[in-house]
């Protein structure tokens, strides 16, 4: 289970959760509205190194090169 990090855009409260899947649904634990994954902080490819290009949001994401 993954610790992520998130926001929420209602009250801008920044937090971590341990979730059970990277899609589950998060409320904040300030204002109980839905909070936003957040895409911060160093990325690291499925090798290990640090990428550069990488957003972290694997959506949006080419794939690690």
């Amino acid at each position: 289970m993954p610790v992520l990090q998130y926001i929420c855009r209602h009250c801008n409260k920044s937090f971590e959760e341990l979730v059970k899947k990277h899609d589950d649904k998060v409320l904040c634990p300030d204002c109980g509205q839905p909070a936003e994954r957040s895409y911060c902080g160093q990325m690291f490819s499925a090798t290990g190194k640090t990428t550069k290009r990488c957003s972290g949001n694997c959506k949006t994401c080419g794939g690690c090169k």
